[in-house]
């Protein structure tokens, strides 16, 4: 008999980029087909999703197409004489506890480096279980993506707010006038910034009579749209800012408002960036003097405004002083924590508040890297430092060893990944948790690959704290899992176990662990709902099917807007949240300070000491006039850095690996459209067609970032067709920002050398 196929809708938030819309995935299953498989799937946006509104860009459009990418791996692998074979998940987890834990037991924990990549901050296992991971592996040796992208916002928020995660995000919504630098929304989604139809809401902020200023070397989508484009020269953005701060003091224009009472060291402030003058700057930044007086005033004068900068003003060699300047601005604007403003969202999977008061502080450099010298910043070291991490050894103490890769491909994202590539085949282990064998995980001993989005449960929490709505929303697998796969939540938990000397206990015994630490936490918290209850009395209320939705369930009910475990009848609780499908509206952004605050005076500090000690440098930035072509990276709509290259429908059109050149430049050089063209700079040199622009501003190009996927031993089909090259293999990764340790990716020097032609 053939099969009959049957249609069923199921919802789910996507998964590949920050704006977090909700799809309604239509399935059609056939009878006869194995749990899991279907014979089609679509995705259409989620009318009815409570932040999204039906909002859907290309990239969720093709949620199923990545989905069900056959590339990806179904079992993991294990290296034999030299070779990756297919295994079973228990030979998986043997090698694993046998290649890490000798490491451990003979060099330290310090030998074992763990590598997170940007696709942990959109799954539930990403967000649920590293932190777990690092806190029973006790390794200083943790690198991130976040020193290659945001860094100099965790830096900047925790020195001035006491938070590394305290962000303040732009209320687009409700802003009459918004000032944008180094973000291209339209292409990114957004960006330390959760905001479904970003497009759309810069569109409303004209239409309702405000004012968009974008700042950015590039006249990019974003650019085209705003009412003013500044096209400043790459890696000047603090001193612009800098400048703009002096004339709100000069003029008289500052205004703090309802802040007052919360900041300190204003007086010690102006004094700082007396020498930031807009015509001191104008040369360096190659913007009139004029202009940015015009910057300041306009923002001064806007009945609500707020500046947001992204990943241009951040990949910098002053990325922390520019980031900070931003939250500067809003401050003496009196725009910080004030609706129209930039505010602090609160998930609903924060802890409960605590009064406000002083706090532990920020940290920097409370421990360093053993070649570099690298401060830690938030816990972590600089990704680019990386490989002389693994390949060389000091008095201080031996080379990172073994390497445990959740979600990264840094080979791709990290400067110099030729010098990586090789360091990587030096390591005694290596396991990748990763669903492809990319640049990265074909060095690995073991690949653990999960399984596709579609069969994995979904709660945004990290990026809730960015939102600019407060929401919560929970999707529960919309397929079961195929058979031999196993749930990227018990992948991970199953690697801590391993790493940690206690492979072979049930996984369970992590999440109940996790439970049994943070309730016995709870109750000891004088402002906790549950202050004074027992423990295992408050376990025991906890709903749900598995140990991650049980984790979930206990972080609502203690959160700002849950039931306190009955404290707060009507309060939020998963089975809640599971009776509201396309989530729950907790309303818009409000002023929440001092309450966010954790500085050591419990104001907002807004001169701290790093800060000013690095002032210096930016004053030596004044008379910097680099002379020659700069490099700076771009976004593509149908693109996430590195991991999307592999599906079809979202490698055609623009997205492509193109060197962007100014039509003046291309003629003094001899480039023609479409000729290769070789770049050259500190790290190596690429070859990649030209593509004649006026979207960049003279004497800048422009090639985007996560190509270059023409490395032998990979399983990526489609992208190894059109591999691009690899920006990231122009730098050495000397370049970086001192306090934050954030690569240097934009403003770089580079040659460009078109091919001889024929008389």
């Amino acid at each position: 008999m053939p099969d009959t196929a049957r249609t069923r809708e199921a919802l789910r938030v996507c998964p590949l980029c920050e704006a977090t819309c909700g799809l309604v995935l239509t399935i059609t299953a056939s009878d006869g087909k194995a749990a899991g498989k279907t014979a089609g799937m679509t995705a259409r946006g989620d009318k009815d999703d409570v932040l999204s509104h039906g909002f859907i860009c290309p990239k969720g459009a093709a949620f199923p197409a990545l989905d069900a990418d056959p590339d990806r791996l179904r079992a993991p692998l294990v290296r034999r004489d030299g070779e990756l074979r297919e295994a079973t998940w228990p030979e998986a987890f043997d090698a694993v506890a046998a290649g890490i834990r000798p490491v451990v037991e003979a060099h330290g924990a310090d030998a074992v480096g763990v590598v997170l990549g940007n696709p942990n901050a959109h799954t539930m296992a990403g967000a649920l279980y590293p932190s777990v991971l690092l806190a029973a592996l006790r390794t200083r040796s943790l690198f991130t993506a976040s020193t290659v992208d945001q860094m100099p916002k965790h830096v900047s928020s925790g020195l001035l707010f006491g938070d590394a995660n305290a962000i303040p995000v732009p209320d687009l919504d409700r802003t009459d006038h918004l000032l944008l630098i180094g973000a291209n929304p339209l292409e990114s989604n957004g960006s330390l910034c959760t905001a479904p139809d970003f497009p759309g809401r810069l569109k409303a902020i004209k239409a309702r009579g405000g004012t968009l200023t974008v700042v950015d070397p590039r006249r990019t989508r974003t650019a085209r749209l705003a009412d003013r484009h500044v096209a400043i020269r790459p890696g000047t953005d603090a001193l612009l800012l800098a400048a703009m701060a002096t004339t709100l003091f000069t003029e008289h224009l500052t205004d703090l408002g309802h802040l007052a009472p919360h900041v300190q060291d204003v007086p010690e402030l102006e004094n700082a960036l007396r020498h930031f003058t807009p015509e001191a700057v104008a040369p360096a930044c190659d913007v009139d003097a004029a202009v940015i007086r015009t910057l300041a005033r306009e923002l001064a004068a806007a009945p609500t405004a707020a500046v947001y900068a992204r990943i241009g003003s951040c990949t910098v060699p002053h990325g922390s002083l520019a980031s900070w300047l931003v939250d500067v601005l809003n401050i003496l604007t009196g725009n910080l924590d004030r609706p129209g403003g930039a505010l602090f969202p609160q998930a609903a999977t924060d802890r409960t508040p605590r009064p406000a008061g002083p706090g532990h502080g920020f940290e920097l450099g409370r421990w360093h890297s053993r070649v570099g010298r690298h401060p830690e910043a938030k816990g972590e070291l600089p990704i680019s430092a990386l490989a002389e991490e693994i390949d060389t050894a000091t008095e201080e103490g031996g080379p990172i060893r073994a390497l445990v890769a959740i979600a990264a491909n840094p080979v791709l994202s990290v400067p110099d990944g030729a010098r990586l590539d090789k360091a990587l085949d030096s390591l005694d282990f290596m396991v990748s948790v990763d669903p492809y064998l990319n640049e990265t995980s074909r060095h690995a001993d073991v690949v653990l690959p999960p399984p596709p989005p579609s069969q994995s449960p979904h709660h945004d929490f990290a990026l809730n704290t960015l939102a600019i709505r407060n929401q919560v929303r929970y999707n529960r697998p919309a397929l079961p899992l195929e058979p031999g796969r196993t749930a990227e939540t018990e992948i991970l938990a199953r690697l801590i176990l391993a790493v940690t000397g206690m492979h072979g206990t049930d996984p369970a015994a992590v999440d109940a662990m996790v439970v049994d630490q943070t309730l016995g936490k709870a109750v000891r918290e004088p402002h906790s709902p549950v202050h004074g209850r027992d423990p295992r009395e408050l376990a025991a209320q906890l709903t749900g099917e598995t140990g991650p939705e049980r984790r979930l369930d206990m972080m609502l009910r203690l959160g700002p807007y849950g039931d306190g475990f009955g404290a707060r009848p009507g309060g939020l609780t998963l089975d809640e949240l599971l009776a509201h499908p396309h989530g729950i509206d907790l309303g818009p952004l409000s002023p929440r300070l001092p309450q966010p605050l954790k500085t050591r005076s419990g104001r907002i500090e807004l001169l701290p000491a790093p800060i000013a000690a690095d002032l210096p440098r930016l004053r030596e930035a004044l008379e910097h006039r680099p002379g020659g072509l700069v490099l700076v990276g771009r976004r593509h709509l149908r693109s996430n850095n590195s991991w999307m290259h592999n599906v079809p429908v979202l490698t055609g059109g623009s997205n492509r690996c193109t060197l962007h050149i100014h039509p003046e430049d291309a003629e003094r050089l001899g480039v023609r459209d479409g000729a290769e063209v070789r770049v050259k700079g500190a790290g190596g040199e690429v070859t990649a067609p030209a593509e004649i622009t006026d979207g960049v501003r003279p004497g800048v190009v422009s090639l985007p970032h996560g190509w270059g996927h023409d490395r032998p031993g990979t399983r990526l089909t489609h992208a190894s067709r059109t591999p691009g090259v690899n920006v990231n293999q122009l730098l050495d990764g000397s370049l970086l920002d001192p306090l934050s340790g954030n690569a240097v990716l934009n403003g770089v020097p580079v040659e460009i050398t078109a091919p001889a032609t024929a008389p």
